[in-house]
């Protein structure tokens, strides 16, 4: 079965707000990367100021649930706008289950990025459902299929 976990957009100050969470449910952060540790698609590259900034970052704060988060800046083409700066992350447990779950739930919606294979290893996918809700999809291949 899927989980579903809270992926949280900030404007810059991504690691300050994480360093800060950790402090309060404890624990080591199961993923910490910058976007200078990102391979950039051709023709892309990362503005100098924006390359301390977190790509992503996930922090257990159970054995079901994880906070995860990045920082976002405007040449990606994404803006935080606070109180919209929120995502629904689904945790698929196979590719075909990932793939169901994201036409389900992205119909009538707006797509960003559809499923496909991320340098990370995941087959990952976002949208914003017909209700204005955003989402991510992401199976993580080393699961196993």
């Amino acid at each position: 079965m899927a989980t579903v976990n809270t992926y949280i957009t900030y404007n810059g100050n991504c690691e300050e707000a994480f360093n800060f969470y950790k402090s309060v449910f404890g624990g080591e952060y199961s993923y910490f990367g910058r976007f200078k540790d990102m391979p950039m698609q051709e023709g892309k590259t990362c503005p100098p100021g924006d390359a301390e900034k977190i790509m992503h970052i996930s922090l257990p704060i159970s054995k079901e649930t994880a906070i995860m988060g990045s920082d976002s800046f405007e040449s990606f083409g994404a803006k935080t706008v606070y109180g919209n700066n929120f995502s629904l992350s689904i945790g698929a447990e196979s590719k075909e289950e990932a793939d169901k779950l994201f036409n389900a739930l992205s119909a009538g919606g707006k797509v960003g990025m559809p499923m496909e294979d991320a340098f990370w290893g995941g087959y990952f996918g976002t949208f914003t459902d017909k209700f204005g809700v955003n989402w991510m999809v992401n199976f993580e291949k080393n699961q196993g299929e």
